[in-house]
Protein backbone atom coordinates (compact mmCIF):
# COMPACT_ATOMS: atom_id res chain seq x y z
CA UNK A 1 0.00 0.00 0.00
CA UNK A 2 2.72 2.84 1.27
CA UNK A 3 4.88 2.29 -1.60
CA UNK A 4 1.80 2.43 -4.38
CA UNK A 5 1.60 5.87 -2.99
CA UNK A 6 4.86 7.32 -4.61
CA UNK A 7 4.35 5.58 -7.86
CA UNK A 8 0.88 6.73 -8.40
CA UNK A 9 2.12 9.97 -8.44
CA UNK A 10 5.53 9.78 -9.36
CA UNK A 11 7.81 8.25 -12.96
CA UNK A 12 8.87 4.23 -12.26
CA UNK A 13 12.18 5.88 -12.95
CA UNK A 14 12.30 8.53 -10.44
CA UNK A 15 10.51 6.00 -7.37
CA UNK A 16 13.28 3.75 -8.45
CA UNK A 17 15.82 6.20 -7.92
CA UNK A 18 14.53 7.69 -4.97
CA UNK A 19 15.01 3.50 -3.34
CA UNK A 20 18.16 2.88 -5.07
CA UNK A 21 19.55 6.26 -2.96
CA UNK A 22 17.92 5.34 0.35
CA UNK A 23 19.98 2.06 0.35
CA UNK A 24 23.05 3.74 0.41
CA UNK A 25 24.91 4.89 3.79
CA UNK A 26 24.76 8.54 4.68
CA UNK A 27 28.01 9.99 5.23
CA UNK A 28 29.01 12.09 8.01
CA UNK A 29 30.91 14.98 9.26
CA UNK A 30 31.94 16.85 12.29
CA UNK A 31 32.17 20.23 13.31
CA UNK A 32 36.31 19.81 13.15
CA UNK A 33 35.88 19.08 10.06
CA UNK A 34 33.59 21.72 8.70
CA UNK A 35 36.24 24.20 9.89
CA UNK A 36 39.02 22.31 8.53
CA UNK A 37 37.64 22.18 5.26
CA UNK A 38 36.20 25.71 5.33
CA UNK A 39 39.01 27.92 6.75
CA UNK A 40 40.49 28.67 3.24
CA UNK A 41 37.03 28.56 0.47
CA UNK A 42 38.99 28.53 -2.42
CA UNK A 43 37.25 27.64 -5.24
CA UNK A 44 38.80 24.20 -5.64
CA UNK A 45 37.83 23.59 -2.10
CA UNK A 46 34.02 25.06 -2.92
CA UNK A 47 33.90 22.61 -6.01
CA UNK A 48 35.00 19.75 -3.93
CA UNK A 49 32.66 21.07 -1.41
CA UNK A 50 29.58 20.59 -4.12
CA UNK A 51 30.55 17.49 -5.49
CA UNK A 52 30.27 16.00 -2.31
CA UNK A 53 26.71 17.88 -1.82
CA UNK A 54 25.44 16.76 -4.81
CA UNK A 55 26.19 12.88 -3.88
CA UNK A 56 25.19 13.24 -0.22
CA UNK A 57 22.06 15.23 -0.55
CA UNK A 58 20.21 12.66 -2.56
CA UNK A 59 20.94 10.06 -0.36
CA UNK A 60 19.78 11.63 2.94
CA UNK A 61 16.76 13.38 1.43
CA UNK A 62 16.03 9.43 -0.38
CA UNK A 63 16.24 7.89 3.36
CA UNK A 64 13.29 10.41 4.61
CA UNK A 65 11.29 10.34 1.60
CA UNK A 66 11.19 6.54 2.02
CA UNK A 67 10.21 6.91 5.45
CA UNK A 68 7.81 9.34 5.64
CA UNK A 69 5.65 7.34 2.79
CA UNK A 70 6.09 4.38 5.59
CA UNK A 71 4.43 5.49 8.53
CA UNK A 72 2.41 4.01 10.84
CA UNK A 73 -0.94 4.65 12.36
CA UNK A 74 -2.03 6.28 9.00
CA UNK A 75 0.37 9.32 9.49
CA UNK A 76 1.30 9.15 5.59
CA UNK A 77 -2.05 9.81 4.45
CA UNK A 78 -2.43 13.16 6.42
CA UNK A 79 -2.27 15.60 3.84
CA UNK A 80 0.58 17.91 5.94
CA UNK A 81 2.90 15.22 5.84
CA UNK A 82 2.17 14.10 2.43
CA UNK A 83 3.05 17.82 1.52
CA UNK A 84 6.55 17.34 3.43
CA UNK A 85 7.04 14.54 1.71
CA UNK A 86 6.68 15.78 -1.93
CA UNK A 87 9.18 18.90 -0.37
CA UNK A 88 11.41 16.42 0.16
CA UNK A 89 10.53 14.76 -3.37
CA UNK A 90 10.66 17.92 -5.55
CA UNK A 91 14.52 18.20 -3.54
CA UNK A 92 15.35 14.56 -4.33
CA UNK A 93 14.38 15.33 -8.01
CA UNK A 94 16.01 18.82 -8.45
CA UNK A 95 19.18 17.80 -7.44
CA UNK A 96 19.30 14.25 -9.11
CA UNK A 97 18.83 16.02 -12.54
CA UNK A 98 21.33 18.42 -11.60
CA UNK A 99 24.26 17.57 -13.81
CA UNK A 100 27.90 16.56 -12.81
CA UNK A 101 29.48 19.38 -11.42
CA UNK A 102 32.57 19.92 -13.02
CA UNK A 103 33.92 23.42 -12.84
CA UNK A 104 33.49 26.37 -11.10
CA UNK A 105 30.39 27.87 -13.38
CA UNK A 106 28.26 24.52 -11.93
CA UNK A 107 29.26 25.01 -8.59
CA UNK A 108 27.74 28.79 -8.73
CA UNK A 109 24.56 27.38 -10.10
CA UNK A 110 24.78 24.55 -7.64
CA UNK A 111 24.86 26.61 -4.72
CA UNK A 112 21.96 28.40 -5.74
CA UNK A 113 20.08 25.25 -6.34
CA UNK A 114 20.58 23.99 -2.36
CA UNK A 115 20.26 27.38 -1.14
CA UNK A 116 16.28 27.55 -3.08
CA UNK A 117 16.27 23.44 -1.63
CA UNK A 118 16.70 25.34 1.53
CA UNK A 119 14.28 27.76 1.45
CA UNK A 120 11.68 25.03 0.21
CA UNK A 121 11.42 23.34 3.31
CA UNK A 122 10.95 26.07 5.78
CA UNK A 123 8.52 25.18 7.08
CA UNK A 124 8.56 21.54 7.34
CA UNK A 125 8.96 21.79 11.07
CA UNK A 126 5.32 23.48 11.91
CA UNK A 127 3.61 21.55 8.93
CA UNK A 128 4.91 18.26 10.33
CA UNK A 129 3.56 19.04 13.96
CA UNK A 130 -0.11 19.91 12.54
CA UNK A 131 0.46 16.70 10.69
CA UNK A 132 1.36 15.28 14.32
CA UNK A 133 -1.56 17.13 16.04
CA UNK A 134 -4.34 15.00 13.62
CA UNK A 135 -2.99 12.02 14.47
CA UNK A 136 -2.80 12.92 17.98
CA UNK A 137 -7.02 14.29 17.70
CA UNK A 138 -7.18 10.99 15.72
CA UNK A 139 -6.03 8.44 18.85
CA UNK A 140 -7.68 10.74 21.23
CA UNK A 141 -5.97 12.85 23.80
CA UNK A 142 -4.87 10.23 25.79
CA UNK A 143 -2.32 8.91 23.92
CA UNK A 144 0.95 10.37 24.22
CA UNK A 145 4.46 9.26 22.21
CA UNK A 146 4.81 6.90 25.09
CA UNK A 147 2.31 4.78 24.04
CA UNK A 148 3.76 5.30 20.25
CA UNK A 149 7.73 4.81 20.41
CA UNK A 150 8.33 4.32 16.67
CA UNK A 151 6.54 7.77 16.37
CA UNK A 152 8.63 9.01 18.49
CA UNK A 153 11.70 7.49 17.02
CA UNK A 154 10.81 8.50 13.39
CA UNK A 155 10.68 12.25 14.44
CA UNK A 156 14.02 11.85 16.15
CA UNK A 157 15.64 10.44 13.10
CA UNK A 158 13.44 13.30 10.88
CA UNK A 159 14.78 15.89 13.05
CA UNK A 160 18.35 14.88 13.10
CA UNK A 161 18.43 14.62 9.38
CA UNK A 162 16.72 17.97 9.01
CA UNK A 163 19.07 19.64 11.42
CA UNK A 164 22.23 17.89 9.49
CA UNK A 165 21.01 18.82 5.86
CA UNK A 166 20.36 22.69 6.68
CA UNK A 167 23.68 22.94 8.49
CA UNK A 168 25.55 21.07 5.18
CA UNK A 169 23.73 23.25 2.54
CA UNK A 170 23.43 26.43 5.37
CA UNK A 171 27.73 25.89 5.68
CA UNK A 172 28.29 25.83 1.83
CA UNK A 173 26.29 28.92 0.93
CA UNK A 174 28.05 30.45 4.02
CA UNK A 175 31.02 29.97 2.21
CA UNK A 176 30.60 32.39 -0.37
CA UNK A 177 30.25 35.30 1.53
CA UNK A 178 32.57 37.57 0.18
CA UNK A 179 33.36 39.62 3.50
CA UNK A 180 32.63 37.13 6.42
CA UNK A 181 32.39 38.28 9.83
CA UNK A 182 35.71 38.04 11.62
CA UNK A 183 36.24 34.39 13.49
CA UNK A 184 33.74 33.42 10.62
CA UNK A 185 33.53 30.01 8.62
CA UNK A 186 30.63 29.71 7.22
CA UNK A 187 28.01 29.50 9.68
CA UNK A 188 30.81 28.21 12.49
CA UNK A 189 32.19 31.16 14.71
CA UNK A 190 35.62 29.97 16.01
CA UNK A 191 34.73 32.31 19.15
CA UNK A 192 31.53 31.79 20.59
CA UNK A 193 31.25 34.03 23.47
CA UNK A 194 28.64 31.77 25.04
CA UNK A 195 27.60 34.37 27.62
CA UNK A 196 27.21 36.97 25.23
CA UNK A 197 24.68 34.33 23.03
CA UNK A 198 22.58 33.63 26.32
CA UNK A 199 22.08 37.28 26.93
CA UNK A 200 20.96 37.68 22.64
CA UNK A 201 18.65 34.73 23.53
CA UNK A 202 17.27 35.94 26.77
CA UNK A 203 16.06 39.39 25.66
CA UNK A 204 14.20 37.68 22.47
CA UNK A 205 12.66 35.25 25.28
CA UNK A 206 11.78 37.52 27.61
CA UNK A 207 10.26 40.03 24.74
CA UNK A 208 8.39 37.25 23.81
CA UNK A 209 7.17 36.15 27.39
CA UNK A 210 6.02 40.13 27.75
CA UNK A 211 4.06 39.93 24.78
CA UNK A 212 2.47 36.44 25.80
CA UNK A 213 1.78 37.40 29.41
CA UNK A 214 2.20 41.40 29.88
CA UNK A 215 5.53 40.78 31.97
CA UNK A 216 8.73 38.68 32.48
CA UNK A 217 10.29 37.51 35.25
CA UNK A 218 14.10 38.77 35.58
CA UNK A 219 17.18 36.53 34.38
CA UNK A 220 21.05 36.48 35.77
CA UNK A 221 23.59 35.57 33.81
CA UNK A 222 27.08 33.93 35.65
CA UNK A 223 30.15 33.63 33.42
CA UNK A 224 33.11 35.06 32.44
CA UNK A 225 31.73 37.08 28.86
CA UNK A 226 35.16 36.67 27.50
CA UNK A 227 35.42 33.21 27.50
CA UNK A 228 35.13 31.97 23.81
CA UNK A 229 34.99 28.56 22.05
CA UNK A 230 34.26 27.32 18.22
CA UNK A 231 30.90 26.51 17.67
CA UNK A 232 27.90 27.68 15.50
CA UNK A 233 25.94 30.64 17.35
CA UNK A 234 22.57 30.16 15.61
CA UNK A 235 22.15 26.63 17.00
CA UNK A 236 23.46 27.88 20.48
CA UNK A 237 20.90 30.97 20.14
CA UNK A 238 18.29 28.44 19.72
CA UNK A 239 18.92 26.05 22.39
CA UNK A 240 19.09 28.47 25.10
CA UNK A 241 16.20 30.40 24.01
CA UNK A 242 13.92 27.87 23.76
CA UNK A 243 14.88 26.85 27.39
CA UNK A 244 14.93 30.11 28.63
CA UNK A 245 11.56 30.80 27.17
CA UNK A 246 10.53 27.12 28.96
CA UNK A 247 11.57 28.91 32.39
CA UNK A 248 9.97 32.17 31.82
CA UNK A 249 6.86 30.84 31.23
CA UNK A 250 6.71 28.11 34.35
CA UNK A 251 7.99 31.16 36.45
CA UNK A 252 5.48 33.85 35.13
CA UNK A 253 2.21 31.19 35.43
CA UNK A 254 3.18 30.07 38.88
CA UNK A 255 3.27 33.86 40.38
CA UNK A 256 0.90 35.27 37.92
CA UNK A 257 -1.94 35.61 40.19
CA UNK A 258 0.23 36.09 43.61
CA UNK A 259 1.59 38.63 46.01
CA UNK A 260 5.22 37.47 46.01
CA UNK A 261 7.61 38.88 43.60
CA UNK A 262 8.73 36.45 40.53
CA UNK A 263 11.91 34.74 41.61
CA UNK A 264 14.63 35.51 38.49
CA UNK A 265 15.91 32.58 36.36
CA UNK A 266 20.25 31.78 36.69
CA UNK A 267 21.59 31.30 33.98
CA UNK A 268 25.41 29.95 34.44
CA UNK A 269 28.22 29.06 32.16
CA UNK A 270 30.71 26.73 32.79
CA UNK A 271 33.74 26.12 30.60
CA UNK A 272 35.30 22.62 31.11
CA UNK A 273 37.85 20.91 29.45
CA UNK A 274 35.64 18.83 27.48
CA UNK A 275 32.20 20.13 27.47
CA UNK A 276 30.96 24.07 27.67
CA UNK A 277 27.92 23.36 29.98
CA UNK A 278 25.10 25.69 30.39
CA UNK A 279 22.58 25.52 33.44
CA UNK A 280 19.08 26.87 33.33
CA UNK A 281 17.40 27.16 36.71
CA UNK A 282 14.14 28.50 37.72
CA UNK A 283 11.63 28.13 40.32
CA UNK A 284 8.24 28.00 38.44
CA UNK A 285 7.23 24.75 40.47
CA UNK A 286 8.64 22.32 38.34
CA UNK A 287 7.91 19.01 36.90
CA UNK A 288 6.09 15.87 38.62
CA UNK A 289 8.38 12.91 38.61
CA UNK A 290 5.77 11.03 36.31
CA UNK A 291 5.87 13.77 33.91
CA UNK A 292 9.80 13.64 33.68
CA UNK A 293 9.82 10.89 30.96
CA UNK A 294 7.13 12.67 28.72
CA UNK A 295 9.01 15.90 28.30
CA UNK A 296 11.25 14.62 25.68
CA UNK A 297 8.13 13.65 23.75
CA UNK A 298 6.70 15.23 20.41
CA UNK A 299 2.87 15.38 21.58
CA UNK A 300 3.84 15.72 25.30
CA UNK A 301 3.26 19.70 26.21
CA UNK A 302 2.10 21.31 29.64
CA UNK A 303 1.00 23.96 27.43
CA UNK A 304 -2.24 24.42 25.42
CA UNK A 305 -2.40 23.16 22.05
CA UNK A 306 -2.12 26.31 19.55
CA UNK A 307 -3.52 23.95 16.99
CA UNK A 308 -6.84 24.42 19.17
CA UNK A 309 -6.76 28.31 18.55
CA UNK A 310 -6.06 28.37 14.95
CA UNK A 311 -3.66 25.91 12.55
CA UNK A 312 -3.34 28.86 10.20
CA UNK A 313 -1.59 30.45 13.11
CA UNK A 314 0.43 27.83 14.31
CA UNK A 315 2.06 27.14 10.09
CA UNK A 316 2.64 31.34 10.51
CA UNK A 317 3.75 32.22 13.18
CA UNK A 318 6.03 29.31 15.08
CA UNK A 319 7.52 31.39 17.52
CA UNK A 320 4.26 31.23 19.66
CA UNK A 321 4.56 30.77 23.53
CA UNK A 322 4.99 26.96 23.66
CA UNK A 323 2.42 24.17 23.26
CA UNK A 324 3.99 22.07 20.34
CA UNK A 325 5.29 19.79 22.80
CA UNK A 326 8.61 20.22 20.67
CA UNK A 327 11.06 22.37 22.19
CA UNK A 328 12.72 20.37 24.35
CA UNK A 329 12.91 16.98 22.15
CA UNK A 330 14.50 19.29 19.39
CA UNK A 331 16.88 21.31 21.45
CA UNK A 332 18.40 18.42 22.75
CA UNK A 333 18.99 16.84 19.00
CA UNK A 334 20.64 20.64 18.29
CA UNK A 335 22.73 19.91 21.16
CA UNK A 336 23.76 15.93 19.99
CA UNK A 337 24.23 16.90 16.69
CA UNK A 338 27.70 18.03 17.17
CA UNK A 339 28.11 15.51 20.45
CA UNK A 340 26.63 17.34 23.38
CA UNK A 341 23.58 16.62 25.26
CA UNK A 342 20.88 18.17 27.36
CA UNK A 343 19.34 17.30 30.82
CA UNK A 344 16.51 18.11 32.81
CA UNK A 345 16.11 17.49 36.34
CA UNK A 346 13.57 18.46 38.33
CA UNK A 347 11.86 19.26 41.76
CA UNK A 348 8.56 19.09 41.81
CA UNK A 349 7.10 22.23 44.41
CA UNK A 350 10.46 23.88 43.58
CA UNK A 351 11.26 24.53 39.96
CA UNK A 352 14.10 23.10 37.45
CA UNK A 353 17.40 22.76 36.15
CA UNK A 354 18.47 22.29 32.22
CA UNK A 355 21.96 21.27 31.68
CA UNK A 356 23.04 21.78 27.85
CA UNK A 357 26.14 20.53 27.37
CA UNK A 358 28.05 21.24 24.52
CA UNK A 359 31.26 19.08 23.02
CA UNK A 360 34.34 21.47 22.67
CA UNK A 361 36.27 19.75 21.06
CA UNK A 362 33.86 19.69 17.86
CA UNK A 363 35.22 16.18 16.74
CA UNK A 364 32.64 13.91 17.20
CA UNK A 365 30.82 12.85 13.77
CA UNK A 366 26.64 13.99 13.07
CA UNK A 367 24.92 11.29 14.47
CA UNK A 368 23.26 10.16 11.28
CA UNK A 369 19.47 8.63 11.60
Amino acid sequence: MAARRLKESLSRHLVQDIYRCSQKKQTGVSLKYMMNFGSFPTKKNLLMSAQFLHKELPVRLAHRVIELENLPYGLSEKSNVLKVRDWYVDSFRDLRSFPEIVDNEDELKFTDLIQKVKIRHNDVMPTMAVGIQELKQDLGQKVGLNELPEIHQFLDRFYMSRIGIRMLIGQHVALHQPDPPPGFIGLISTRVSPVDVAKNAIEDARSLCMRTYGDSPEVHVYGDPNFTFAYVPTHLHQMVFELVKNSLRAVEERYENSDQESPPVRVVVADGIEDVTIKISDEGGGIPRSGISKIWTYLYSTAKSPLADNQHQLLETPPVMAGYGYGLPITRLYAKYFGGDLQVMSMEGYGTDAYLHLNRLGNVQEPLP
